[in-house]
């Protein structure tokens, strides 16, 4: 008998070709008068847009935004909040900038608008992240979920292929463990599925034409209802992983979700059934091809497909796996160190699972 709970998370959604011209109206709405405009030094030039559709309300740009949002960044903005008595932030950017987003959020309750240009679906989750020391801490707040997000497909024309696939591969990895995730329901696998589709449809055909709106609206697409998805239920053995091999070894975040994926769901696939079926209708192929066809999009698209070309030294495979059994959680797949270990060998590897 069906029996689940859904809760939606509050947030408005403005969605289209050109719609960063409404940011303005955007932040009348939410009645904010005084935004600092935040992304990383890359993509200053986004920001001064932003800030110039703002007009007065912008009272500056803070530009130092980083992966894993690393806490010496997070104080430095915090302190530039407080000088300017900013009301607010706009993040313009991918899941470093929105982070920086949440934590000032986090500390202060103040409201934040999201622009995405990338896939990373961070900006419809209330899940927050800083690296303190080398280690990555998350935790989940409301009160750092973005108030309105403005998901432009126009913005993204400059993202570049490198960035694109693991960011498109990242998003995918929300949906893959929404679909066998403890508290999923009906409404999550639906968004599940429909975003995986999105993304492996069209993430190929962006990368072939990069003039291609329409690839990018959709792949933009399939990254918000993978954000849903991971703001909505819980995850398991592949974000521990991903948070472990960031935030202790400063991995490059999505990256390290595009090489993950296959492995940490070839090691679940058979204690999750019905999510290889849910899988494998929306990549259009067998349950038992799932995890290899994750892996043939990541090299048919040009992504990393192993954690040595990211960087992570042999030595490191048995601490990380040490780090990621250390306190208990939630995967349809027993969690063990050996089993760990050995997933992580064969991403270290990088051969098709």
């Amino acid at each position: 008998m069906l029996s689940f709970v859904y809760e939606a998370l509050p947030g408005r959604v403005r969605f289209g070709a050109g719609c960063i011209r409404s940011l303005a109206a955007e932040a009348e709405q939410l009645g904010l008068r005084r935004l600092l405009v935040i992304c990383t030094p890359n993509q200053r030039p986004l920001a001064e847009q932003a800030a110039a559709v703002l007009g007065s309300a912008a009272v500056g740009i803070f530009d130092q935004a980083a992966m894993h949002v690393p806490a010496a960044t997070a104080d430095a903005a915090l302190e530039v909040v407080h000088r300017q008595q900013a009301d607010g932030c706009v993040a313009i950017g991918g899941g470093s900038t929105i982070g920086l987003a949440k934590a000032i959020a986090l500390d202060t309750g103040l409201p934040s608008i999201a622009v995405p240009t990338t896939f990373a679906g961070s900006e419809a989750t209330p899940i927050w992240g800083l690296t303190r020391d080398g280690v990555k801490t998350t935790g989940r707040d409301l009160q750092v979920l973005p108030r309105a997000i403005l998901y432009d497909p126009e913005l993204s024309r400059t993202l570049p292929g490198s960035i694109a696939a693991p960011s498109a591969l990242n998003a995918m990895a929300h949906c893959v463990e929404g679909l066998y995730a403890e508290n999923r329901n009906p409404i999550t696998s639906l968004l599940a599925v429909e975003g995986t589709r999105a993304l492996a449809t069209h993430l190929p055909s962006l990368l072939r034409d990069p003039d291609n709106l329409e690839a990018r609206t959709q792949c933009l697409y399939g990254a918000w209802l993978a954000g849903v998805v991971l703001g909505s239920v819980g995850m398991a053995l592949h974000h521990k992983l991903c948070h472990t091999l960031g935030g202790s070894f400063g991995l490059p975040h999505a990256e390290v979700h595009g090489v993950i994926l296959p492995y940490a769901t070839a090691y679940n696939a058979s204690h999750a059934p019905e999510a290889m079926q849910q899988l494998a209708a929306a990549l259009d192929v067998t349950p038992k091809a799932v995890p290899g066809t994750l892996h043939d999009l990541a090299v048919d698209t040009g992504a990393p497909t192993s954690l040595a070309t990211l960087g992570l030294q042999a030595r490191d495979l048995e601490r990380a796996a040490e780090l990621a059994t250390r306190n208990p959680y939630y995967n349809p797949g027993p969690v063990t160190r050996e089993g760990v270990l050995a997933l992580l060998q064969q991403a270290y590897e990088g051969e098709r699972p």
